[in-house]
């Protein structure tokens, strides 16, 4: 009870601690101003304002102390913001003593100067804590680096096959999606994750990875839970994983969670082929989301979401404050009746659907085409043939249909020449025969059809082994 009342207040910490910022620093400007003569009717608030600045510092201070018992951030920053912090209420109530009685024996300029400097110490050690170690300096950093970008990204990779599983895949999206809560300088539940060994070790809670059974591990479930649950991670206000990312994070803990072996020493489902083979795309990502729908949805049944996200399937919102949802069966390749009846209640909200790699055949098309606000379907490496094509034409909003690797042949695609708004086909690895694309192509004028078969160019980064030639 004691704890939870002081875990409570010190939340509050966040939004308190910008009043005695701006009150002091209000002073200060006061108190410089009022040295003019036009402006020296203002000296007669700056008490006022010094003594409801102090008190608020200190009132911060309390709260900050509560807030670093209850939660876990780095030992050593957390006390130098402490100190930094009393001392600034010090000052503000040594100021304010003095503005009340000028023959205190203490400077008042020098007071004055002090706690400027001490405001902006403190202020950059608490946006350490919460931002990153290097919060102020980062953007200086990036002026004078050769990398333009203000914020970690994920670079594509030359040879997806020849990386590091962990560095190079994983540890990429810890980076990006965790470290700002189990990092250097915090750690939520006792969580480390940017030190392998603590990583492995987990948190107050117990292991979040356990090598080998990515569906038990902590750290997936908790990334599968619907974003508005209290458990799911990273908060519904950070940066989500996309699905890709937590597709791959599940397959790497499902072979051992091994951080020395590189990607093709790991066994690789159809659909992890292809979240491997997309990390090796150089195009920038789109800023903008074409295929979302500008009108608004209702939120979808929590209960429903639940309920799917307990059988392993991935939903996320394909955008930001966005009802409109993503459903990934990277982890579930086996969609049964019950799950297409589960999907059919979120019909409203489903717009991109990924089933590449599961046990769906013809049979299963008559539930997706209920699905019309569908604007992507992957149904890559599944038993779909041309008997069940037709059935996809209530998809009238289908922008993106991904047939890689499935029987379908050149007939059975010339029945989606209904779906108007289709603007990505792929046909890699299909019955299609090469002859038979320009007539597809003809067909389908406003469609760009893939027919695969890229090869990754040598870069001038990649390491290129010379042999001598033998000499007969």
């Amino acid at each position: 009870m004691l704890l939870s009342i002081s875990e409570f207040f010190g939340h509050l910490h966040p939004a308190i601690i910008h009043l005695p910022i701006g009150i002091l620093l209000i002073a200060l400007l006061l108190q410089w101003l009022a040295r003019k003569e036009k402006y020296k009717a203002m000296q007669q608030a700056v008490p006022l304002v010094l003594l409801i600045g102090a008190v608020s510092a200190l009132i911060s201070c309390i709260t900050g102390y509560l807030l670093s018992i209850s939660d876990d951030y780095d030992k050593t920053l957390v006390s130098w913001h402490m100190w930094m912090g009393l001392s600034t209420a010090l000052v503000s109530f040594m100021l304010y003593a003095k503005e009340k009685n000028p023959q205190f024996g203490v400077n008042k300029t020098l007071l004055s100067v002090i706690l400027l400097i001490l405001i902006f110490i403190t202020g950059h050690l608490g946006g350490s804590l919460t931002h990153g170690s290097d919060y102020f300096t980062k953007p200086l950093a990036d002026i004078f680096s050769n990398d333009t970008s203000s914020s970690v990204q994920i670079k594509p990779i030359a040879n997806v096959q020849e990386a590091f599983a962990y560095n190079d895949i994983v540890k990429p999206v810890l980076q990006t999606k965790c470290y700002s809560c189990h990092g250097s300088n915090k750690q939520k539940g006792s969580l480390r994750m940017d030190d392998t060994v603590r990583l492995m070790k987990g948190g107050k809670d117990g292991v979040v990875i356990k090598p080998g059974k990515g569906d038990a591990s902590e750290m997936v479930k908790r990334m599968l839970l619907p974003l508005n649950d209290d458990d799911h991670m990273p908060p519904k206000e950070k940066s989500q994983p996309s699905a890709e990312q937590i597709a791959l994070l599940y397959w790497w803990i499902d072979n051992g969670a091994d951080f020395t072996k590189k990607v093709k020493q790991l066994s690789q489902p159809a659909n992890i082929k292809t979240a491997l083979l997309a990390l090796q795309k150089t195009a920038a990502p789109k800023n903008d989301v074409s295929d979302v729908p500008a009108r608004p949805v209702e939120k979808a049944d929590e209960k429903v979401m639940q309920q799917l996200a307990a059988k392993g399937i991935i939903i996320i919102p394909v955008a930001q404050n966005s009802n409109y949802l993503l459903m990934n069966f990277v982890t579930d390749t086996v969609v049964g009746s019950d799950v297409l009846q589960l999907m059919l209640q979120l019909k409203k909200q489903l717009i991109w659907l990924k089933l590449n790699g599961t046990n769906i055949s013809d049979n299963a098309l008559s539930s997706i085409a209920q699905m019309a606000a569908l604007t992507r379907l992957d149904i890559s490496s599944t038993h779909i043939t041309d008997a069940s094509l037709q059935q996809l034409q209530p998809l009238q909003n289908l922008e993106y249909l991904n047939l890689v690797n499935t029987k379908v042949t050149a007939q059975g695609i010339m029945q989606l020449k209904g779906l108007k708004k289709l603007q990505s086909l792929f046909l890699y690895q299909t019955n299609v025969n090469k002859a038979e694309y320009a007539t597809l192509k003809n067909a389908f004028p406003k469609t760009a059809i893939d027919t695969g078969g890229y090869t990754v160019p040598t870069l001038v980064t990649d390491t290129t082994q010379v042999k001598a030639k033998k000499e007969y």
